[in-house]
């Protein structure tokens, strides 16, 4: 598997990205319903060509199939395909972010406990929740610091 920051975010690559988005979203956001993530997916590709930093994870024929996304200390985003998923993958990635910006802080849905978890396997902690995400959408979210 292979990790890179990517500085290219072509339109064949953002599609590739959305693909992994979705399939992810689908595994593990279960509180969504279908509509959600329809209208949730039309702003993600946005987010990928504004997120500072975008480290792409590859199979071995060069196929991404997870991506995470740091701005300034702050994970903006992790998603994997389910078939990369409980391999080590996540845990390589956000260890990227870690090391390579200092990533220290995040929020993830309270209603995603396998999420939850993984980042407190991590060493992060709850130190705030709000009653909406970040669209003011009515998902609480769980603010997380290292």
């Amino acid at each position: 598997m292979n990790i890179m920051e990517t500085e290219s975010r072509t339109p064949e690559l953002l599609a590739r990205l959305l693909e992994v988005w979705e399939a992810s979203v689908r595994a593990t956001h279960l509180f969504l319903s279908p509509v959600e993530i329809k209208n949730i997916k039309a702003y993600v590709p946005q987010a990928l060509k504004e997120v500072p930093h975008l480290v792409i994870a590859e199979e071995e024929r060069g196929f991404p199939v997870g991506f995470m996304g740091a701005g300034g200390r702050r994970l903006e985003m992790l998603f994997l395909s389910p078939e990369a998923r409980g391999k080590g993958l996540g845990r390589r990635l956000l260890q990227y972010g870690i090391d390579r910006y200092g990533v220290n802080e995040l929020a993830v849905n309270e209603q995603n406990p396998q999420a939850r978890g993984f980042y407190e396997r991590m060493g992060f902690r709850v130190f705030r929740r709000t009653e909406t995400d970040e669209q003011g959408g009515p998902y609480p979210l769980l603010h997380m610091k290292l």
